[in-house]
């Protein structure tokens, strides 16, 4: 589990394809502090450390993983979000957040508002996924209020802290991100779509 409040940005190191696998390798500023079989969220998705050499460290990610995320569109020179995972006695600054990527959405607009960015992102809801107004939402592993929720579409607020230490920097229309829609919300979207 995860809470969404993003430690440091990776940069990607190298990507290789072996099989239906991709190893992912990425030097951090808390590399020295992992160990193997640790779980990170990367742009909220949960892989594990397999390997560690020097500043870089690997993960390695399967096809289903491939499929459901943005991992097969990365690039080595990349910058992604990062996170351990949480510590059950520390508080929880963001949400619940279990690094199990829903979907994939796009970026619709940017939009700065003194000092501040909005951005808004465009998702397919037939799977159920719903966006709450003012409730929580994971894009790139980042934990985030919803603002003008629809059907298909939200947006968030960025403050220039998030903008600066998150890779909400290189987003731009069209950028392709990670969505992890609030666990409590998608229980009740479920609940509702049995009910019927």
């Amino acid at each position: 589990m995860f809470t969404g409040i993003i430690e440091t940005l990776g940069i990607i190191k190298d990507i290789q394809k072996d099989g239906d696998n991709l190893h992912v390798s990425v030097s951090s500023s808390i590399t020295s502090e992992l160990k193997i079989d640790q779980s990170l969220a990367h742009n909220g998705i949960c892989l594990t450390v397999v390997a560690i050499k020097n500043d870089i460290y690997t993960v390695t990610a399967i096809k289903e993983t491939i499929d459901k995320t943005t991992i097969g569109n990365w690039q080595i020179g990349d910058f992604i979000n990062l996170e351990r995972a949480m510590k059950l006695d520390a508080r929880l600054d963001g949400h619940l957040v279990q690094g199990h990527v829903d979907q994939i959405g796009i970026c619709n607009a940017v939009k700065e508002s003194n000092g501040s960015w909005y951005f808004t992102f465009q998702y397919d809801s037939k799977p159920n996924n719903i966006t709450i107004e003012k409730g929580s939402i994971t894009v790139n592993g980042v934990s985030l209020t919803v603002v003008n929720s629809k059907q298909n579409e939200f947006s968030v607020a960025i403050i220039p802290y998030t903008f600066e230490h998150t890779n909400f920097q290189t987003f731009k229309v069209g950028t392709k991100i990670n969505l992890e829609f609030d666990v409590i919300g998608k229980y009740v979207a479920r609940l509702f779509e049995y009910k019927k």
